[in-house]
């Protein structure tokens, strides 16, 4: 019997083909990753929601978005002429880690501890800044300095018991209110040592001066002189909650008074003089800094001002603003009681370094600016 003959069928894949479907596979596995991480980040409730939308595009370059509009239209990509397309592979590892290849402070972040304290948004650069020296706040007081500090603040009290607080106000309606949520942060050369803290001098010695300033412009102004630190201590807060006192301080001071429309929180950063020091005009000045925070649904308008007279100081005396930061996030306040008005602003004054003579030059100038653009204001109003 003879067997039926049997063809034998022979599969030939090419080079191209293999490579072709190998390229496929991972092209799906970084999708379903991309898919998975995107679905498994966000809240159930706010999964497809506005929000949530703005808050993973805010995560993204916004080079990426016009080079998108740029396929459409080819004018948008005149504005990034020194930009080059990104590639699939770096934009899903981006939106797939939130780590960025040109940010190495994406890498380590999370994973060391004190790094986020460099996770700042630098908004404006001023002259010389960068993620390297950014606004760092003052350390927390140690309980013996409390002490030390305590002793000394009872006996001022009692010598100054009949002194009307400079929180007073000549006769009308304060429009400007200055605050210091660290109240006792110090400059180096005016204290004994090298005490970051100081009972008496301080940075209120800086709003009062700020304040004189603004009176010189017919502008009423309320300065709050109150010890946060010690009021703290008294309730058995920690330091980080120096924000949640002052803010109390703030609106008792908008119930008091309904005029109230500026509000200042004046700090001492605690980086070198290399970075807070300028000299413009043959005399030095203590570099300035804005930091606006984010964690609060308006934060934009408080940044439009801080933006606004970052650009005038600098037309005026160039290298005086360090620039405009945004902070928020875990582990720091991130609102800095600037809900409270759309006019609010947390302002560094110089840092550890610098003279009361050369904060008080930079606070006659910003003093200078800001009387213009309050003036501005209230004519629109």
């Amino acid at each position: 019997m003879r067997r039926p003959n049997r063809q034998a069928h022979v599969f030939s894949l090419s080079k191209t083909t293999v490579q072709s479907f190998f390229m496929a596979g991972i092209a799906f596995v970084v999708m379903t990753f991309l898919i998975v991480a995107m679905l498994t980040t966000a809240d159930n409730h706010s999964r497809f929601a506005s929000s949530a939308l703005h808050d993973w595009a805010g995560e993204m370059q916004s080079d990426w978005f016009v080079q998108l509009l740029g396929a459409e239209n080819r004018y948008y990509l005149d504005a990034l002429q020194d930009s080059s397309t990104p590639g699939l592979t770096t934009a899903a590892l981006e939106l797939a880690t939130n780590m960025n290849m040109e940010d190495p402070r994406t890498f380590l972040g999370r994973e060391l501890p004190g790094f986020s304290g460099f996770d700042d948004t630098l908004i404006v650069a001023g002259q010389g800044t960068d993620f390297t020296n950014m606004s760092i706040e003052s350390a927390p007081p140690s309980e013996e300095v409390l002490q030390e500090q305590a002793g000394s603040d009872e006996s001022s009290e009692e010598e100054g018991e009949t002194e009307e607080s400079s929180a007073a106000i000549d006769g009308e309606e304060p429009l400007i209110h200055i605050s210091h949520a660290h109240n006792r942060e110090a400059f180096h050369p005016e204290v004994d040592g090298e005490e970051d803290l100081h009972l008496e001098e301080n940075i209120v010695k800086v709003g009062e001066h700020f304040a004189d300033a603004f009176r010189d412009y017919d502008l009423p102004v309320e300065v709050a002189d109150d010890d946060v630190t010690g009021m703290l201590d008294e309730r058995g807060w920690d330091y980080s909650q120096s924000y949640e006192m002052n803010r109390e301080i703030v609106e008792e001071a908008k119930e008091e008074h309904d005029e109230l429309e500026f509000f200042f929180d004046l700090h001492r950063d605690s980086v070198g003089r290399e970075h807070t020091a300028v000299t413009i005009n043959e005399e030095e000045y203590a570099r300035t800094f804005f930091v606006i925070g984010e964690d609060h649904p308006d934060y934009e308008q408080n940044l439009e001002m801080a933006t606004e007279i970052h650009n005038r100081l600098e037309d005026r005396w160039p290298g005086l603003s360090r620039g405009v930061i945004t902070r928020g996030g875990a582990g720091v306040n991130g609102v800095y009681n600037q809900d409270l008005s759309p006019n609010a602003m947390l302002i560094e004054f110089g840092g550890v370094d610098n003279t009361y003579e050369e904060v008080y030059r930079s606070a006659d100038a910003l003093a200078e600016v800001l009387q213009e653009y309050i003036h501005e204001e209230l004519e629109e109003d």
